[in-house]
């Protein structure tokens, strides 16, 4: 059987991500991390071919900050894919651009408390 959940092949790539993190992944980070929402997070969690930004096993929620790049046409199209892909995994995605996790930071938070409320 094919080990989808953070496969060792990937394992530098997650490494980099995280040593590499953006300022507003580690802005959300210093939110999720330690349980501070009531569960646990975990960051550049790797399911299947694609690194999710954050991951809360429990629950089976994903959460991907999007920079610039994600608007164009062809990264549209891959997030519309990856997110098909976890889905048929019965994993929810949820999705913040960098300005909402900078100038909104508390709707951020609010979102994301209302997933982990909503999903069993």
């Amino acid at each position: 059987m094919k080990k989808i959940f953070n496969n060792c092949k990937q394992k530098k790539i997650r490494q980099k991500l995280r040593n590499n993190a953006t300022e507003t992944e580690q802005l959300l980070w210093g939110i999720l991390r330690k349980k501070n929402l009531g569960v646990k997070f975990v960051r550049q969690y790797g399911i299947g071919e694609y690194i999710v930004d954050f991951y809360c096993p429990q629950k089976k929620l994903a959460i991907e900050i999007d920079g610039g790049q994600h608007f164009y046409e062809e990264n549209i199209k891959y997030d519309q894919k990856r997110t098909l892909y976890l889905n048929k995994l019965g994993i929810k995605v949820i999705r913040f651009t960098n300005a909402d996790v900078f100038n909104n930071l508390e709707n951020v938070c609010n979102e994301i408390i209302y997933n982990l409320e909503t999903l069993l």
